[in-house]
């Protein structure tokens, strides 16, 4: 691995090989998603909180605080609304030369395994991996579903990990499921965690990110659970704890708790 791609690896996974990133990139197929309607105002208290942050270039240029910000990892791929025909159908929107202008430690995109756009997401992200490579910054594959939610698995995910590995993804994110391990194990890079079942409570929250770091994830890509929360700093703080102090589920707890009262 050449030293450019260490070193922007090294900016995003800390010293403990473990990582928490802040993904505000919804509204490039969502719209103005509820709290992200002014995505600077949500994410000012919590971005030195986050180890990335997983953004549009537009959402940057416009949002984002170049003096006070974590590293970037740059959305790359859209071309499709949650009010169209197909989610699934998505290409790539942005150039590996506007990452190098945005200075993005990482890059990513949607692969979308099982559906009608397989091939062309596949396709997308292998040849996102080759212009990548030749600048030394390192892919992460988002294993998207559209609004296919059943499909969250361990058989399916696995599938579309290991897949994502073999076309050169340096980083793999998915969504955590039963059996954890089994997409983990089965998977040569990295994987961080999106969100799991939709979460009544903090608690139900903190259980699946326990679950998944102790079943080989190095971290989390969690936004709604974060940012949609009513104590959305509380929340990144417990879940901090998680993932970079292996606290438990009662530790996570009980920093939560503390934190939304200050």
């Amino acid at each position: 691995m050449d030293w450019g791609m260490k070193n922007r690896l090294s900016r995003l996974i800390k010293a403990d090989g473990h990582c928490i990133f802040l993904p505000i990139d919804h509204g490039y197929f969502q719209g103005p998603t509820r709290k992200l309607e002014k995505p600077g105002e949500t994410i000012a208290p919590l971005v030195s909180y986050a180890d990335g942050l997983f953004v549009t270039r537009g959402v940057l240029r416009a949002s984002v605080d170049p003096g006070n910000c974590p590293p970037i990892i740059l959305r790359m791929s859209g071309g499709s609304s949650i009010i169209g025909k197909d989610l699934a159908n998505e290409a790539i929107t942005t150039s590996v030369q506007e990452a190098v202008r945005l200075n993005a430690a990482a890059v990513g995109m949607s692969v979308f395994v099982g559906s009608d756009y397989e091939h062309q997401s596949l396709v997308n992200l292998g040849n996102l991996v080759n212009d990548c490579e030749n600048y030394g910054i390192p892919v992460m594959a988002v294993t998207a579903v559209g609004k296919e939610l059943e499909k969250r698995d361990a058989r399916y995910l696995s599938l579309c990990c290991r897949i994502a590995a073999e076309f050169g993804a340096r980083i793999v994110k998915t969504y955590w499921c039963e059996n954890f391990d089994k997409v983990v194990n089965g998977c040569p890079v990295p994987v961080v965690m999106a969100g799991g079942p939709k979460c009544e409570t903090e608690v139900e929250v903190f259980e699946f990110v326990y679950d998944g770091m102790g079943n080989g994830a190095i971290g989390l890509n969690l936004g709604r659970n974060v940012w949609q929360h009513a104590y959305p700093v509380a929340m990144i703080k417990a879940l901090r704890a998680i993932i970079h102090e292996n606290a438990s589920v009662k530790d996570a707890q009980d920093i939560f708790e503390e934190e939304k009262n200050i």
